[in-house]
């Protein structure tokens, strides 16, 4: 299993939710963090129990639709000297329910892919690289298991545009001890799921993290959360490394 114990990982959504679940865990672990919101404000919280773990940590803030505002991010964390090791792609926005869903607008599908899967991609295809150089890096990308509802378009196909990008670069870091992974934490009762979801949002913990900690080097993996629920971190990892990871191949 991975020690994390002094590593950098930049999670997205850090403020609420799962982001904020996945920050406290590892901080719980050592780890050292770079919490990503929209506004510094909305990390502040989650920064001063983080570090209450005494590990290091600090805010970078960005609206993840904006392109240049992620590109600023990514300058500010190069510029600070910090070495990013761990990655995860958390942030997402669910745009609307089309009960109507013929009447999609375009501007859910654009603001989707802006946020969902646009923004982890700039986000990889500045870090994993350097990943590579230093010879160790570990990225979860939040997938989402929404299937048959077309009234969730733009979520949707913003999120298998990012299964698709995670499992086609996945082919490509094989020898490498890079290793990227999709995770989906479940329905959850978050600000994005919505209080009627089953699945308390402390539940995705640890799933929703042992990708940061397989050791095998094997990339493509997708790991759903609640398939981890009451594992010890140990446990899952276990678990995890014992399924098959699937890159595509055609």
């Amino acid at each position: 299993m991975v020690n994390v114990e002094g590593k950098w990982a930049l999670i997205t959504g850090a403020s609420r939710g799962v982001g904020y679940q996945t920050a406290i865990f590892m901080a719980r672990q050592g780890c050292n963090l770079i919490l990503h919101s929209r506004s510094l404000e909305h990390t502040r919280k989650v920064l001063e129990e983080a570090r209450a773990f005494g590990v290091e940590a600090y805010g970078v803030q960005a609206e993840l639709a904006n392109s240049e505002e992620v590109t600023a991010m990514l300058d500010e964390i190069e510029a600070r000297g910090t070495k990013v090791e761990i990655l995860f792609n958390n942030a997402a926005v669910q745009i609307a329910y089309r009960t109507d869903y013929w009447r999609t607008p375009v501007e859910d599908f654009e603001a989707s892919f802006r946020i969902n899967f646009i923004s982890p991609v700039m986000i990889c295809n500045r870090l994993i690289p350097k990943m590579i150089e230093n010879g160790f890096g570990r990225v979860i990308n939040t997938t989402s298991g929404i299937k048959n509802e077309p009234e969730q378009a733009g979520y949707a196909a913003s999120k298998a545009a990012l299964d698709k990008f995670t499992k086609d670069l996945a082919s490509r870091l094989e020898g490498t001890d890079v290793v990227i992974s999709l995770n989906d934490p479940g329905w959850c009762r978050t600000d994005l799921g919505g209080p009627n979801a089953p699945n308390d949002v402390a539940s995705v913990i640890p799933g929703i993290a042992v990708g940061a900690f397989v050791t095998d080097k094997k990339s493509g993996r997708f790991l759903p959360a609640q398939s981890f629920v009451g594992m010890t971190l140990e446990e899952a990892v276990a678990k995890a490394e014992a399924m098959e990871a699937v890159p595509y191949t055609i």
